[in-house]
């Protein structure tokens, strides 16, 4: 990370006040003079007017949270219904705030993701990277083998040509079944047209999985869980985010403060 960046990150001063004590030759990095642009890390030490500042890098990663969402909760912050909402239940941010990963339909109840980190977001719900999603579907009647080979082979929809990659009969009793379905896209209530096509009403309808992310099964509906730095890298790693750039400079020597620097 760059001096100035860093130090400035750090609450020493300004970017421009830094870059000036720099001119000033005030700032030295393993004993020789700083200079505006140069790379520094925890292995360098650094002395600004006389004061030693050693860097620590603290990677602080984003949040993801996992909430079972229940029948009954939109996935918006505002509603002119008054209807309950799915950031009711989240836990409260200080500087951060929740982003909902795709979203579920008032009646879908299943997996909803959220997290902290925009471009995390964007990557898992843009249609190019076409992230798998698997739901429980039980629908009123039981379809034929051509009814569902016709589903993954795709029918047309008011918006467009849609279709299911997988569809597996899970069996039941009386006039509901269910299925486990996968799809790759995240169009609105487009899981329910697809049955509703072959005139098929959807009774319930689950998200169970959204990528390589399952809804824990002990996780309660209405309930929701963090995941640990751990698994938060994991992800990061499987969609190519490089875990570098959140890595934070923090002094060592937890004394020091800002009071102690002219800016």
């Amino acid at each position: 990370m760059r001096i100035q960046k860093a130090l400035a990150q750090l609450g020493v001063g300004s970017r421009r006040g830094i870059e000036k004590a720099i001119t000033e030759n005030r700032i030295e990095v393993n004993n020789a003079p700083a200079h505006i642009g140069q790379t520094v890390s925890s292995k360098d030490k650094i002395v600004f007017d006389g004061k030693l500042i050693r860097l620590s890098d603290e990677t602080l990663l984003p949040k993801i949270l996992l909430y079972h969402k229940p029948d009954g909760e939109i996935v918006s912050k505002s509603d002119p219904k008054n209807r309950p909402s799915v950031f009711d239940h989240l836990p409260r941010l200080k500087k951060e705030k929740w982003i909902a990963i795709g979203r579920l339909d008032f009646n879908t109840s299943g997996l909803l993701i959220f997290t902290t980190y925009g471009a995390l977001a964007n990557r898992l719900m843009h249609p190019r990277y076409e992230i798998e999603r698997e739901y429980s579907v039980r629908v009123l009647g039981e379809l034929t083998e051509i009814q569902m080979r016709q589903l993954t082979e795709g029918v047309l929809l008011d918006d467009g040509q849609a279709r299911l990659e997988s569809i597996i009969f899970e069996g039941g009793e009386g006039a509901n079944h269910w299925y486990k379905v996968t799809i790759r896209e995240g169009r609105n209530r487009e899981v329910r047209r697809l049955f509703e096509k072959l005139n098929f009403t959807v009774s319930r309808l689950i998200r169970v999985r959204f990528g390589q992310i399952k809804l824990p099964s002990h996780l309660k509906r209405g309930m929701h869980l963090e995941l640990t730095q751990k698994h938060v890298k994991e992800v990061l790693k499987e969609h190519n985010f490089e875990l570098n750039q959140f890595k934070t400079p923090q002094i060592t020597n937890k004394k020091k403060s800002k009071k102690n620097y002219p800016f």
